[in-house]
């Protein structure tokens, strides 16, 4: 084939994606240092506290009040994977799980039948600003796999597989390069089955660097976005930064950096199902969804076991991952 580009399109707030991906954000806030409680050392003036998205100065609060990021919210029918580059994420959940992770973690989380969970970013630096930096990708379940139990597997950075060539860095959060494997994602996760073909990788070229993406399967959606840098070609063609290509995926395809640059894969086999979406609920019809909300309202998805709605942990508190069975994880 000489053209394997479908299609190029510029990247707003939320970027596009194609099954069996159903959303995909890229954050990046510079906070200032961090005061008392770890929120902005900052006035808050001008912001819409518990919705606000403005970037003012260059950072957002979302829908946090005192620390920035997602207070308890509910979940199911699909997945977040959260790559957490730069700064921290505490994690809470209502299965009485929490973990704090970040530079170059990865926390992949199945909703399944439902959990309400916490992210809050932490800004534990009180004499130097706080970066943060991260994707957060919504992978779907198959009807099958919609109400499994919740589960999240944490993926340390050190654990992470990563392959350097000639001035290019891959790192692979899921899928293989050749002989190079990503770690294993949950169970029940439609990316578990090689057959899938799913793939994350994050990738990071030095001015002058060339590499080949792979071929994939065929009938596989594969996306590339280019979210920093500038001077990218791909399959020969000049790619403007902040802008996604979407690809045949079993075609191999020549990218090359003028300049460094930065790009997000996404790639995977289709569900190929009905997706019904509302708000925090992801299933295949009206009347799930539906229920998902009774369901809800109901049980609460197990209830919340923690003090405030906005939990985050000790300042001083290291990298850590407390699983609902009890089990305490720590990286390396």
């Amino acid at each position: 084939m000489n053209n394997p580009i479908l299609s190029i399109e510029g990247l707003g707030p939320q970027w596009p994606t194609r099954d069996p991906f159903l959303f995909c954000a890229h954050h990046d806030d510079r906070y200032p240092r961090g005061n008392e409680q770890m929120g902005p050392n900052a006035s808050l003036a001008g912001r819409t506290i518990g919705q606000d998205f403005s970037r003012k100065d260059g950072w957002s609060m979302y829908h946090g009040s005192t620390v920035p990021g997602f207070p308890q919210h509910p979940h199911r029918g699909f997945e977040t994977v959260s790559i957490v580059r730069s700064g921290l994420m505490d994690h809470s959940d209502s299965l009485g799980a929490k973990a704090r992770f970040g530079g170059g973690d990865v926390q992949w989380l199945t909703a399944g039948g439902g959990i309400l969970h916490a992210e809050m970013f932490p800004l534990v630096e009180a004499d130097k600003d706080n970066r943060l930096e991260m994707f957060q990708v919504w992978l779907n379940l198959p009807a099958a796999d919609k109400m499994v139990k919740p589960y999240f597997s944490m993926l340390w950075q050190d654990k992470i597989a990563v392959h350097e060539e000639d001035g290019t860095r891959v790192t692979l959060i899921a899928g293989d390069l050749g002989e190079l494997r990503a770690p294993a994602s949950p169970p029940d996760s439609w990316a578990s089955k090689v057959e899938h073909d799913v793939a994350i990788w994050t990738i990071k070229m030095e001015a002058g660097a060339r590499f080949e993406l792979p071929a994939a399967k065929a009938g596989s959606n594969r996306t590339l976005y280019f979210f920093a840098g500038k001077g990218l070609k791909v399959a020969g063609r000049e790619i403007a930064e902040y802008h996604l290509v979407d690809l045949v995926a079993d075609v191999a395809v020549a990218l090359e950096a003028t300049h460094p640059c930065e790009l997000l894969l996404l790639q995977g086999k289709p569900i190929g199902e009905p997706v019904a979406r509302y708000g925090p609920f992801v299933m295949n019809t009206e009347a799930e969804i539906r229920q998902a909300f009774v369901d809800y309202q109901r049980t609460q998805f197990g209830g919340w076991p923690w003090p405030g709605d906005d939990p985050v942990h000790e300042r001083d508190q290291g990298r850590f991952a407390l699983h609902a069975d009890g089990r305490i994880e720590r990286p390396a």
